[in-house]
């Protein structure tokens, strides 16, 4: 942090603040973002009933489906978003305050011409948080769709098939080892490069940029997601198990070797469960 000068402005003693401020505000949206999952995400369940180390394979619960409307709809997209704002921001905290940074020393530099930081670094998260918006939207989607297939139950959101469970657990499981998973990664991993590379100017480059950076964290992480159906969207151990598993997969110098050995053990989760469900099946035909 940059010593404040003798007689500066406020404008300029908030300037030379900013870093701490973008960190202050990004950890306050992340923990008012986890108090909404714990709260239930308008969904009405207590933080008991949503904390579960139940494993797939041994899911008793018979498929539950909630009657859809335009409100419940609009209730599962906020839960979705709020869930990866929480479980997604906390990994893109380096990239955002790096940021702030180049835009506070571009600012100094220009005698406080160009952008505020703070406001330069609220529009590069907006952009960020707009692609995971929409992969929310997706998510919704396909939560319907599967509920109405019967395979997913409502209110904890898991699968009830040990199938689908383990189909979803191999293809995240293979994704963790595709070239385009290995690019993504090496984005997210280094926020220098990516400023260097894609540095835009301005407000609706500070947006845009966001943007890109939330379209290489969806295509690194978008397969994790989706095990939020296995373990339960509404599971707050699968929840924070999963963000877990994102952030030091991001922070880590070897993240890498974590990928490959999460993707083995996820490849190796899938193959038993998708046998135990064709088993099932067999076994519930007479065959």
């Amino acid at each position: 942090m940059q010593a404040i000068p003798p007689g500066a402005t406020l404008t300029e003693r908030i300037l030379r603040q900013s870093r701490w401020l973008t960190l202050a505000a990004l950890v306050i949206v992340i923990i008012l973002a986890w108090l909404y999952i714990l709260s239930g995400a308008g969904t009405g369940m207590s933080t008991l009933a949503m904390t579960t180390w139940e494993l797939p394979t041994s899911k008793t619960l018979r498929p539950m489906q909630m009657p859809w409307n335009l409100d419940y709809a609009l209730i599962m997209l906020l839960m979705w978003w709020v869930m990866m704002i929480a479980m997604m921001l906390p990994s893109a905290a380096p990239m955002i305050l790096l940021y702030a940074r180049v835009v506070r020393k571009n600012s100094t530099a220009a005698d406080g011409a160009g952008q505020a930081p703070m406001v330069a670094s609220a529009n590069f998260a907006g952009g960020y948080l707009s692609v995971w918006l929409i992969f929310s939207v997706m998510a919704v989607l396909l939560q319907w769709w599967l509920e109405r297939l019967g395979v997913v139950h409502s209110m904890m959101m898991w699968s009830t098939s040990a199938t689908l469970s383990g189909a979803l657990l191999l293809g995240a499981g293979l994704y963790q080892f595709s070239s385009l998973k290995t690019v993504c990664l090496r984005h997210c991993q280094s926020p220098v490069q990516f400023m260097a590379n894609h540095w835009q100017p301005g407000k609706l480059g500070a947006f845009r940029m966001g943007v890109r950076h939330g379209v290489y964290c969806t295509g690194c992480c978008w397969a994790l997601m989706t095990l939020l159906f296995v373990g339960g969207a509404m599971n707050l151990v699968w929840i924070v198990g999963l963000g877990l598993l994102v952030l030091v997969e991001k922070l880590l110098s070897r993240g890498r070797v974590f990928v490959y050995l999460s993707g083995v053990v996820l490849c190796v989760s899938g193959v038993l469960l998708v046998v135990d469900g064709v088993s099932g099946c067999k076994y519930a035909c007479g065959l």
